[in-house]
């Protein structure tokens, strides 16, 4: 298990961005590692009202739980490493078994039983690090769309803004804001069940 206080500045991007940003750190789409993304939450959506966040990532043949919760500055992410016989028994609902953050759940009120899958987000990722900081460029798959987004981590939040703002400005970028992705996933389940609704 680890605990780590997460800061980061997101920034959404248009495909044209994104693209010039792999140009201009020499990288190509093709390098980009691909992250598998299941959430999870219960029936009337606790974790949401909570504002936290609950997903096992898959990269390659490698499974983590993620809780992320609210911190005063960015958030607190309790990760376990799950084997992947457990990760699968998690995301089929067959059983849910990630001992630190179900103690993390438990404090929050939630009870792990009630959680289930409500959906998946492909993410694939490009890491480098610049700065002082580790810089993500991300092109995400979910519900029928597709979004791209630049992300700086950092240690500290006055700078790390200071450094992000300016490479956005150094390349053009408008400051767009950037939901976390869950939140974008949710939007497009939305999307997707009204129209189906509006179909029948």
């Amino acid at each position: 298990m680890t605990k780590e206080l997460e800061i980061e500045f997101k920034n959404m991007l248009t495909q044209t961005e994104y693209e010039g940003l792999l140009t201009h750190f020499k990288r190509t789409a093709e390098e980009a590692e691909t992250q598998e993304n299941y959430y999870f939450d219960t029936q009337d959506f606790q974790l949401k009202r909570k504002k936290c966040a609950l997903r096992i990532r898959r990269k390659g043949e490698s499974f983590e739980c993620t809780l992320k919760t609210p911190a005063p500055e960015g958030n607190y992410e309790i990760t376990d490493r799950l084997p992947s016989g457990q990760a699968m028994e998690m995301i089929e609902g067959r059983s849910f078994h990630s001992p630190e953050v179900q103690a993390a759940l438990e404090e929050l009120q939630v009870n792990s039983a009630k959680l289930h899958m409500i959906g998946k987000l492909t993410t694939h990722r490009t890491e480098l690090e610049i700065d002082g900081g580790l810089l993500v460029l991300d092109h995400s798959e979910y519900g029928g769309k597709e979004d791209f987004e630049v992300e700086f981590e950092v240690a500290e939040a006055a700078a790390g803004k200071t450094r992000f703002l300016g490479l956005l400005q150094s390349h053009t970028i408008p400051e767009r804001p950037a939901d976390k992705k869950i939140a974008r996933f949710m939007a497009a389940a939305k999307e997707q069940a009204a129209r189906k609704t509006e179909a029948d």
